[in-house]
């Protein structure tokens, strides 16, 4: 009768004991439980070519952004297929959050500045609560600085504002491709003719097919939904360009028959074609520095 509490304490004390080699057998153990991951490198920058693509910049990184157009390459050699002409636009982009960017930009045509802000409302996702696409508002204005055409003209500032706001949304289908739509809706304060829509609808496409390690092929392009039937001499923006990653920089060439680099402008004033050779070859040139500690 008197083995009975002993054999009761020694089966605690092996169950104990047992229970704690399997826990320390446990911590040798990898966690298998899934993990959500978000999904980066869409593109290789936050432009697909002309319009905004789905990835965001870094919290305190200033992406310097400098745009070169050339004239048009069916100006034969006297114009040295269009080089001897150029547009240029620069720009200063910041990261102030994984999902907010803000920027500005000046550009030469009609001296115009131009700004917006960019927030990431979904990120694409793997693993739990998975997301298959991610979502991007932005929302921006230009101001339009060359002189008036007619300064006889009773001309407001408030005539030389533009607004748009346009959602993008994509997917990283693989690591060589993906593709995004981008809804944009513009409004002009002031039109060239009566029959001009202040407010103007298109559908954008682009995409990237990845080529190698550090180069891809990009596709812009924009189809302007409401555009004054009678002005046949306005187009639909299309750029296609090759993405070259060195180091810190991303060099892109392009060839489009867009004529302005913001919003305002490739939407209303695409007056090139591509079907008669009124091509402009251009590249853009992104260079990135971390000017705020990174968040650890």
């Amino acid at each position: 009768m008197k083995s009975k509490p002993i054999s009761l304490v020694l089966a605690t004390f092996v169950a104990l004991a047992s229970r704690a080699q399997d826990t320390d057998l446990l911590k040798g153990v990898a966690d298998t439980t899934p993990k959500k991951e978000y999904v980066y490198g869409a593109f290789k920058s936050t432009r697909v070519i002309m319009s905004h693509s789905i990835e965001m910049l870094r919290p305190g990184v200033l992406d310097f952004r400098i745009l070169h157009r050339f004239g048009n390459v069916n100006q034969g050699i006297s114009e040295f297929f269009g080089l001897d002409q150029a547009t240029t636009r620069l720009g200063l982009d910041y990261g102030i959050s994984n999902n907010l960017t803000v920027g500005i930009g000046r550009g030469t045509l009609k001296k115009e500045v131009d700004g917006f802000v960019k927030w990431r409302i979904i990120q694409q996702s793997t693993g739990p609560k998975s997301m298959p696409f991610s979502l991007v508002a932005v929302g921006g204005s230009t101001v339009v600085g060359a002189p008036w055409s007619d300064p006889a003209r009773k001309n407001l500032f408030s005539s030389r504002l533009g607004y748009y706001g346009q959602a993008v949304i994509g997917r990283k289908f693989s690591e060589r491709l993906t593709l995004q739509l981008s809804p944009i809706l513009l409004h002009r304060n002031f039109v060239e003719l009566a029959a001009d829509p202040n407010d103007l609808f298109a559908a954008g496409f682009g995409g990237r097919l990845k080529l190698s390690k550090r180069v891809s092929l990009n596709v812009d392009y924009y189809y302007v939904v409401n555009q004054n039937d009678a002005r046949t001499e306005l187009h639909n923006p299309l750029s296609i360009g090759f993405d070259i990653e060195t180091g810190g920089h991303v060099f892109q060439l392009h060839f489009t028959n867009a004529i302005g680099m913001n919003e305002r402008a490739f939407l209303t004033e695409t007056t090139n074609r591509w079907g008669k050779g009124e091509i402009q070859f251009g590249f853009n040139i992104s260079r990135a520095f971390q000017i705020a500690k990174k968040k650890t």
